[in-house]
């Protein structure tokens, strides 16, 4: 845990008892700040009160003895209405601050690389910490992914923080001077907290406010926001700009070509790795993931070559297209953080031969992004809530089978899979629904398919398991 005691003495309020609010909590009180903590569940608050900290309605304190109030991203400030205690806040003149702020005040000799986008930014942000970890380099992990950002431990000079961050922690957080700011791709997302798109692209681009010219920002270049925002960073030259792309040629930053890396930030074009040998990163929004990554490791000092071998060796995130498991030359893909078509959509797109096990509690898009890619699908097996209506947007274009379990679909996808030997075959948990009918969330439900999976015949004999390694 950071030392934070530069805030002693001051009274900092901490609105939202979530992880990052815990960890805040926790921080403050140790380096000798006055925290008064509360979260509108009871549950919450009772956890925290049992460590010793104090909870207090922050709706009814006098905000002229409060410093700072600390706000969990999830917490409005603004759009679609601000949190009661944010709004007192507001009219109190009290500082709204963020974790990350926090974090960028108490280590200012850090080296910072900040990552955000619509799709990617969790498996970017890893394998960046991947690439610098693997290479000997000192990283902390964490923001919006993992450990919150002042759970972390203290980097110095020459050390780094490699931060995931949400478009609801952009807007809540004044500008961090990132030493490599990247923004993979922006498609409409949390538009009611943002008060439309304009609002969360926007928020988006906070994530360069505060650079120098000593600084770079790496951008996407794959769909035309993202594109309209490189060409207007490049032109007004705050920093240094590259563009990165899953697709095509990226002249002066870092592009895939038929799954194919290459490095054109010193004008060499010179290619780097295949990505059909990284069994991690599938599909061409993975293409995109990497070019990021090893542009931001280039722009952070590393070599070419160190980087690529890196890469190899890179895990993968569980539950986003985590391999889980090969059986006699059959992958078998755990992509349960698929809880929409859009992203089922991007596994689809990933893989020739798929076993598709889809459904759960139904999103309001149902199957709409992911039926231009069924044509890749060999068999639907179907479940929960969501079965019945799958199965009647399928008609006509694949076979499907209602399982209605997960328990009935991963042996029935294994044996129908194994039956049929096709080249590149995989069994693939891409549910493009949320979990929440038959599982607490993704995670339990990407961990049951783990399971079930481990357990298949053969398995102990052929298996190659990686979820331990994710």
């Amino acid at each position: 845990m950071i030392n934070l005691t530069q805030f002693r003495g001051q009274t900092m309020a901490i609105m939202g008892l979530g992880t990052s609010g815990l960890a805040t909590a926790r921080a403050l009180r140790k380096g000798g700040a006055r925290v008064i903590a509360w979260d509108d569940s009871p549950v919450r608050r009772e956890a925290v009160a049992r460590e010793g900290i104090k909870v207090a309605d922050l709706a009814e304190l006098s905000w002229a003895d409060i410093d700072c109030l600390v706000l969990s991203p999830g917490i409005p400030h603004s759009f679609p209405a601000p949190h009661p205690v944010a709004a007192l806040a507001l009219d109190n003149g009290c500082p709204i601050i963020s974790d990350i702020q926090i974090l960028a005040h108490a280590a200012p000799d850090a080296y910072y690389i900040g990552i955000t986008g619509t799709n990617g930014k969790s498996t970017t942000t890893s394998l960046i910490g991947h690439l610098l970890t693997k290479t000997g380099r000192h990283a902390a992990v964490g923001g919006n992914l993992g450990r919150p950002a002042l759970d972390l431990d203290r980097m110095s000079a020459g050390e780094f923080y490699v931060i995931e961050m949400s478009s609801y922690q952009l807007e809540i957080t004044a500008p961090v001077p990132f030493d490599i700011a990247v923004l993979l791709n922006i498609t409409p997302d949390h538009l009611d907290r943002h008060g439309g798109m304009d609002g969360y692209i926007a928020a988006k681009k906070r994530v360069f406010d505060g650079q120098r010219k000593d600084h770079a920002a790496i951008v996407g270049v794959d769909d035309d926001i993202c594109r309209s925002i490189f060409e207007t960073l490049r032109d007004a030259r705050h920093q240094r700009v590259l563009p990165i792309s899953g697709e095509r040629r990226a002249s002066g930053g870092v592009y895939a070509v038929d799954r194919f890396l290459y490095d054109d930030t010193e004008g060499k074009n010179a290619p780097i790795v295949s990505l059909d040998e990284i069994h991690t990163l599938p599909g061409t929004h993975n293409a995109q993931n990497a070019c990021a990554a090893f542009a931001a490791a280039r722009v952070a000092g590393l070599a070419p070559a160190e980087i690529g071998e890196a890469m190899r060796s890179f895990p993968g995130l569980p539950h986003r297209q985590e391999l889980a498991a090969e059986i006699d030359g059959i992958l078998y893909v755990n992509d349960s953080k698929a809880t929409n078509s859009e992203a089922a959509a991007k596994a689809l797109s990933s893989y020739a031969n798929i076993y598709w096990i889809a459904g759960g509690q139904p999103k309001e898009d149902g199957l709409a992004a992911a039926l231009p890619f069924v044509n890749r699908v060999r068999h639907a097996f179907l479940i929960g809530q969501a079965a019945d209506a799958f199965a009647d947007a399928l008609r006509g274009k694949v076979e499907t089978t209602i399982s209605r379990t997960l328990d009935a679909a991963v042996p029935a996808a294994h044996e129908r899979a194994q039956r049929d030997r096709r080249p590149g075959t995989v069994v693939l948990l891409s549910p493009a629904c949320a979990s929440f009918d038959q599982f607490a969330n993704f995670e339990e439900r990407g961990r049951a398919f783990c399971h079930l999976v481990a357990n298949l015949p053969g398995a102990n004999r052929k298996i190659r398991n990686f979820g331990d390694a994710a």
